[in-house]
């Protein structure tokens, strides 16, 4: 196989690289800087998202990835040619074989989307899997077999829960909530108990620092800095674990409905080897505080997270093609 075969997380939040022998190689912020003068692209990945909320107007720094699918195409196909290109080299006689993740419940349109901007960003061949099914490949789940397995990919933009058997997908449910949603409610709560606006990056700042989804047994107090909407000056509050559990409740009630939903539409044999296995959480909101123990408690179905969470999707996608032939029927069609 000439060129590098690399797997692709084209997530809302990040971009993670698998190349075959040398594991995830890279991982950046999905996000572009460009000039709206001349739309030339200034910036992408951790560079552009130092910019977020601290760039001149004439510079708009974006995130073109929303909910787990393009929102802006031509800046999506700029971020993956850059991404290309640094892991495949610049100066690459042969153009490298992608796999690309997408969300189980995207659209034909959606899927193509992605695929066309994979082609035009320097893709000699592209092919595209569900996250759920690259999330079970790269946690190592036992998937080739005809026994059920859970996976829960908590991402950015999108939560998908889907029961794997026979290296394909039985059935699957999509929430467009995930990491992001978490920190808009944290965002949202702090602006109206405290009369306090903060930033995007602050509020993901206070997730991983204090955040859980259950109450913990030793409450944790963090800072937090931003500017006040009366009189518009900078101050800074105090806002405890308790607090954050409650700002982002919602977010997780939803995630923990969807997780049902699956439960409750898996075939009965498949639903006894899950109770038997546990679900596996993969993806950054899996790094949660808790956030097992809380599916765990509200299904009555063990839930554990994966190794290595944030790596599962872009480790199973390269996983996937290096062995093409055995799951060629089970990705995304065109």
């Amino acid at each position: 196989m000439f060129g590098k075969a690399i797997g692709v997380d084209l997530g809302t939040t990040n971009v993670l690289v698998y190349v075959k022998g040398r594991g995830v190689v890279l991982n950046e912020p999905s996000v572009v800087a460009y000039s709206e003068i001349d739309n030339r692209v200034l910036a992408v990945g951790r560079q552009a998202r130092e910019m977020l909320g601290r760039s001149p107007d004439r510079i708009q720094v974006v995130r073109p990835m929303r909910d787990g699918v393009i929102a802006d195409y031509t800046i999506t196909e700029a971020m993956l040619r850059y991404f290309i290109r640094r892991v495949s080299g610049r100066f690459s006689l042969f153009r490298p074989i992608v796999m690309i993740c997408i969300p189980a419940g995207v659209t034909n349109v959606e899927s193509r989307a992605v695929l066309d901007a994979t082609l035009q960003a320097g893709a000699r061949e592209a092919h595209l899997i569900p996250e759920p099914l690259a999330a079970a490949i790269g946690a190592n789940v036992p998937i080739d077999g005809p026994v059920g397995n859970m996976v829960i990919d908590v991402g950015g933009g999108t939560t998908e829960a889907a029961v794997i058997s026979l290296n394909d997908i039985v059935v699957s449910a999509s929430i467009r909530v995930g990491g992001n949603k978490i920190d808009e409610l944290i965002q949202t709560y702090v602006r109206r108990k405290y009369n306090l606006v903060i930033g995007d990056r602050t509020a993901e700042e206070i997730k991983l620092h204090a955040g859980s989804a259950l109450p913990l047994f030793e409450e944790e107090v963090v800072e937090v800095r931003g500017r006040d909407q009366i009189d518009g000056l900078p101050k800074v509050r105090q806002l405890s674990s308790h607090e954050i559990t409650e700002a982002i409740s919602d977010a997780l009630s939803q995630i923990v409905t969807t997780v049902k939903s699956v439960l409750e539409q898996t075939p009965p044999e498949l639903a006894a080897d899950i109770v038997d296995k546990g679900m596996v959480l993969t993806g950054g909101g899996a790094l949660l505080r808790n956030l097992d123990r809380l599916i765990a408690r509200e299904t009555g179905v063990p839930a554990y997270v994966a190794e290595d969470p944030l790596d599962c999707v872009a480790v199973g996608a390269g996983r996937a093609l290096e062995h093409l032939p055995v799951f060629r029927d089970s990705l995304t069609p065109v």
